[in-house]
């Protein structure tokens, strides 16, 4: 008899162990099957293109209620043509009213994030915010670069900034008075040039332009006629500039009618003196003069 009774509990622990997979095993089915139906759906807007319309719908609904954009402001401009800002700026109002047909777009259909984007492809930008001033006005700030200085590069004049970065293109006769750097990549290097000058402040003031030499080293041409020509690497140029201007300030180097200064070999200065009127030119070592930095 008892063995009888185990073997009924056993058989009715059995069915509901059973009972129980079973119905977890439908939950489960129900789950994936409903997660496969939300995929579907999802599927099916976006074929669809539902959530679009219903983000355009809605910014319409906003720009019906009095929100759509009338004019914008811009600030910030002090070297940049205007015509530039207003082309990305109205390119971008047109593309906002189109889906609809609006004369005006809606505020929220604007997308301020691709103003700003096409703006900061422009050389004179910094940066550039653009934000909504409710109900109807967009506000554009831009930040421009500062002009450092002004790049030479195959008979073509371009400005640049203290980081090299091209701000646009100058004719010859419309050539503002900053420093000259010449060379390929040399507005790459304008930082290190910068850095180099600030050894020697009396020698900025000076500076009628730079020339990047063989993408290695910097000739320095002074108001007064004169090259320096500086060794390689930032460092062992700012130690030979600091100690040529140091010379300059004792001996007075600079606007005495020589044509150049050698500073490329560690401690020496090689330099070449000018020839006198009718002399032929003489290119025998005996042309240059060696003294001791």
């Amino acid at each position: 008899m008892a063995a009888r009774g185990a073997k009924a509990k056993r058989k009715t622990s059995s069915a509901k162990k059973s009972s129980l997979s079973s119905a977890r095993a439908n939950k489960l089915a129900a789950f994936g099957f409903t997660g496969f139906l939300v995929l579907m759906a999802g599927a099916a807007a976006i074929a669809l293109d539902l959530p679009a319309k219903a983000a355009l719908s809605a910014g319409e609904a906003v720009g019906s209620a009095g929100f759509r954009v009338d004019g914008y402001q811009i600030v910030g401009l002090k070297h940049m043509d205007r015509k530039l800002v207003d082309a990305v700026v109205l390119d971008e109002l047109r593309l906002a009213a189109q889906p609809e047909g609006a004369v005006k777009p809606a505020q929220p259909l604007v997308n301020v994030a691709r103003i700003r984007a096409r703006l900061l492809a422009f050389g004179w930008v910094k940066d550039a915010r653009v934000s909504r001033r409710l109900p109807d006005t967009l506000v554009i700030d831009i930040v421009e670069r500062t002009p450092s200085a002004l790049w030479q590069d195959k008979q073509q004049l371009a400005l640049i900034d203290g980081d090299g970065v091209v701000l646009d293109r100058v004719p010859v006769d419309k050539m503002p008075d900053l420093p000259l750097v010449i060379g390929t990549g040399a507005n790459s290097k304008a930082s290190q040039l910068k850095a180099i000058m600030a050894a020697a402040p009396t020698m900025q003031a000076q500076l009628a332009s730079a020339t990047w030499v063989g993408g290695r080293r910097w000739d320095l041409s002074f108001q007064s006629g004169e090259t320096v020509a500086l060794p390689e690497g930032e460092g062992p140029a700012k130690d030979a500039l600091a100690r040529f201007a140091k010379m300059d300030r004792s001996a007075g180097l600079l606007g005495r009618g020589l044509v150049r200064f050698d500073l490329r070999v560690p401690g020496k200065m090689v330099v070449r003196l000018p020839r006198a009127p009718g002399e032929p030119i003489d290119l025998a070592p005996s042309t240059q003069q060696p003294a001791e930095g």
